[in-house]
C-alpha cells in the first residue's frame, strides 16, 4: 500500500511517500511544498493546490494521512494552517485517495511508543524505522514520513479512522 503522509503549514507543507507492505517500510520519496511568505493567502493556498495534485499524481498513493491540527497560542496562524489543511484533503478527495487522520500524540505513539515523546526521538525513530541515512529535512518533512509511518502501523482501515467519502 502506497501512503502519503502530509504535515500541513502555509508556509511549509511536509510530504512523505512510502510503501507499506508486509510489515516493512519502503520510502519512495519525501520533501516540503513551500511558499512565500511575501504571497497572499490565496496565492499560497494555490501553490499547495498544484504541488499536492502534482505529487499524487507522481506516487499515486492508494492512502493519504493527514496530521489533524494543534491550536497553541496563535489562533491567525491556526486558522491559515486549517486553510492550507483544506486544500490537501480536497486534493486527496478529488484524486479518490483514501484520507485518514491523526492527532499528535497518535503520531507519537506509533512511532516511538509514547504519545508524549520528544520531537527529536520521533525523527530519530523514523529515520530507523525507514531505514535513511540521515533525518530528513525540514522537520515537517520528518512529521510527514512519520505520520505515513503511524498510518502504516495503525491499520486505520481497520478501525476506521477514514473520512467519510
Amino acid at each position: 500500500m502506497i501512503i502519503l503522509g502530509i504535515d500541513p503549514g502555509l508556509a511549509i507543507v511536509g510530504w512523505g511517500v512510502v510503501d507499506y507492505s508486509k510489515g516493512r517500510f519502503k520510502t519512495l520519496g519525501y520533501g516540503a511544498v513551500r511558499t512565500e511568505a511575501g504571497l497572499t493567502t490565496e496565492e499560497r493556498l494555490a501553490i499547495i493546490y498544484r504541488d499536492v495534485n502534482r505529487i499524487i499524481d507522481h506516487f499515486h498513493p492508494e492512502e493519504m494521512a493527514v496530521e489533524e491540527l494543534f491550536f497553541t497560542n496563535n489562533i491567525t496562524t491556526g486558522i491559515r494552517v486549517a486553510e492550507a489543511r483544506g486544500v490537501i484533503l480536497l486534493c486527496g478527495q478529488q484524486k479518490g485517495v483514501k484520507i485518514a487522520e491523526y492527532t499528535p500524540p497518535q503520531v507519537k505513539q506509533a512511532v516511538v511508543g509514547y504519545g508524549k515523546a520528544e520531537k527529536k526521538q520521533v525523527m530519530t525513530m523514523v529515520t530507523s524505522i525507514l531505514g535513511l541515512k540521515e533525518i530528513p529535512k525540514p522537520d515537517d518533512t520528518a512529521d510527514a514520513l512519520a505520520i505515513a509511518v503511524c498510518h502504516g502501523h495503525s491499520g486505520a482501515s481497520r478501525i476506521g479512522q477514514y473520512f467519510n467519502h
